[in-house]
């Protein structure tokens, strides 16, 4: 099975770059060291290895912003974000006196023409090669990517935000370069919301300025709208699937243990400590990664005997696969260390994922599932939310998981009495933090009831997945999988989804986009030739709302759906950010230090 990283967003990026920056390189048989700011960083780490570089002619790689010891014989390679400190960085390297020979230099998106000026005016004889690349996203997996902006959410929702517009308007430049990097000019729809106009506002930014693109971009084959759809979301569209204990592999592990930039740390068998990289260049987690966890603790142990059994390795009488008998195997067979690692990585996962679950999360689902899908694991629909939300609150649960219990029960009434809430943020004890809850308001999802000929917000009609197999504990659909199979069935109602910008024929009642239609495969690479859904999550995106994005894509095989946002979360992630928007933005001011 070829990995996520050889193949979908993060190959088709790398690509980009390769006949962008990589073949420019090329022209000049000469070793080159490449520089790179923050972001660049990143991105290029998502979608390629040193060695990927290395073979490409790129013999160092440096930060940007660091002090570097001047190498004047060599030439430099600049790929570095359209910003004033990137500019003002790189002028430093070449005024008064240049550290290289000369510089090629590689923007992610459009550069500012105070900008551009500057530097030409600066640093224009050192310059050799100046171009937009055109890609200012992060590609997060095969089918998921990121602006890459956490403090977007802020921006946007905190009604004393100065810088929404802004925020917005870059956002909008991020999704265009998505496209373009896609060769997609998709018609571009919305989530019609009378609370708040954030999608809309993106949506007509994002249409303006693919339309603006097109019409600038000479080297472009794409004179009309491709085979592709735009849907622009905000967060408050599902507010529960953020806040559940999701008990699939890679959103358990990302909520319930304290996972820093994919990196997961365990203790070895030798008591000392180990970090391991979850990402897609581990096979066995993009295999697991969407698993319910009881699929997941069956699994591993197989694959573990299928490696022994292919060595005629000895199995325990007792069938079961310790973490000491993993290391044995690591000692005989030097071949298959590297899959071992793997598989000894996955147990101490799912080890730790299980001791949470069976401590507390269990008793924690039952309740949330009642209260997000209004009815119990035999289909008896709750009557009384509140007899289902007072174990909970009985129980010796963390404050946090308390308030997840409390949201889910005010999603579920979509709003409660003025009375009842201050009842339930006192017997949470979090008088003094109630903007965890309260501060949901400045999404436009209600926490305080409005009477009923009043309320401007309607529960959307769900689809009937009773037929559907699942885990009692896993009962809960996110609300954009119901989105995504309407799109690609055409079935989104126009009213509740208006037309930006007109859609091309596949997408615009003409036919749906169905499982129906015959496709010879259903890998991402073969999807390229079908159409594309691409959805975007203002406010952050879950992990089980990523894995729609590929389920859906497996079950049509017609049409790839790409999702993305500002950022990834995590539930303790979003709690934060909702109870930070109720603090005032900082008066922004500039100190200016002495140079040295």
């Amino acid at each position: 099975m070829a990995t996520g990283a050889e193949h979908g967003l993060k190959k088709i990026v790398w690509q980009r770059i390769k006949d962008t920056i990589i073949a420019d390189c090329r022209k000049s048989e000469v070793w080159k060291i490449l520089i790179l700011d923050q972001f660049t960083t990143r991105l290029l780490s998502s979608c390629c290895k040193m060695s990927d570089l290395m073979s490409e002619g790129i013999t160092i790689v440096e930060d940007l912003y660091k002090n570097r010891e001047p190498v004047p014989e060599m030439k430099a390679v600049y790929f570095m974000t359209p910003t004033a400190k990137c500019i003002d960085a790189f002028i430093k390297d070449f005024n008064p006196k240049p550290k290289y020979k000369a510089a090629y230099i590689f923007f992610t998106d459009y550069c500012p023409d105070e900008l551009f000026d500057k530097m030409k005016k600066n640093c224009a004889k050192h310059i050799k090669v100046c171009k937009e690349v055109n890609i200012s996203f992060l590609p997060q997996e095969a089918q998921v990517f990121t602006c890459d902006n956490p403090e977007a959410f802020k921006s946007i929702y905190n009604p004393s935000s100065q810088d929404r517009d802004q925020t917005l308007e870059m956002i909008a430049d991020q999704i265009v370069t998505l496209c373009a990097t896609l060769d997609e000019y998709p018609g571009v729809r919305y989530k019609r919301d009378s609370a708040l106009a954030y999608g809309k506002q993106l949506a007509e930014l994002v249409d303006s300025k693919l339309a603006r693109y097109y019409e600038m971009d000479d080297n472009s084959k794409i004179k009309g709208k491709t085979a592709a759809q735009l849907l622009i979301v905000d967060r408050a569209l599902d507010p529960v699937s953020p806040i559940l204990h999701e008990l699939t592999y890679q959103a358990m592990a990302y909520d319930l243990l304290p996972m820093k930039d994919n990196t997961y740390e365990y203790k070895a068998k030798d008591g000392n400590k180990k970090d391991a990289l979850l990402n897609e260049e581990d096979e066995l987690w993009v295999k697991l990664r969407h698993m319910h966890i009881a699929e997941v603790t069956e699994r591993i142990p197989k694959l573990v005997k299928d490696i022994s059994a292919s060595r005629n390795e000895k199995q325990p009488a007792d069938g079961k696969i310790t973490i000491g008998a993993l290391s044995q195997l690591m000692k005989k067979m030097p071949a298959f260390r590297k899959q071992v690692a793997q598989k000894t990585v996955h147990l101490h996962l799912a080890e730790d994922l299980m001791k949470d679950y069976q401590k507390y999360v269990e008793k924690l689902c039952k309740a949330e599932q009642d209260l997000a899908v209004g009815a119990d694991a035999e289909g008896q629909k709750v009557k009384d939310p509140m007899r289902t939300l007072l174990p909970v609150l009985l129980y010796q649960y963390e404050t946090t998981d308390k308030i997840r219990a409390v949201l889910l029960y005010i999603f579920s009434l979509n709003g409660t009495t003025e009375e009842n809430l201050n009842k339930l943020i006192q017997n949470v004890k979090i008088e003094h933090e109630s903007g965890y809850i309260l501060n949901w308001k400045h999404l436009g999802v209600p926490i305080v009831s409005a009477p009923s000929m009043f309320s401007s917000r309607k529960p959307s009609i769900r689809r009937d997945r009773s037929a559907e197999e699942t885990y009692n504990v896993s009962r809960w659909t996110p609300v954009i999988k119901d989105v995504m199979e309407d799109a690609v069935e055409n079935k989104l109602d126009v009213k509740d989804w208006p037309y930006q910008s007109e859609c091309p024929a596949a997408w615009n009642g003409s036919r749906a986009v169905s499982a129906r239609q015959k496709h010879k495969g259903s890998s991402p690479d073969d999807l390229r030739n079908g159409s594309r859904l691409i959805i975007f999550v203002l406010g952050g995106v879950s992990h089980s709302e990523m894995r729609c994005a590929y389920e859906v894509t497996h079950a049509n095989k017609t049409c790839e759906v790409i999702i993305g946002s500002t950022h990834i979360l995590t539930p303790c992630g979003l709690l934060q950010d909702i109870f930070n928007l109720g603090k005032q933005p900082m008066e922004k001011f500039t100190i200016e230090e002495d140079k040295p």
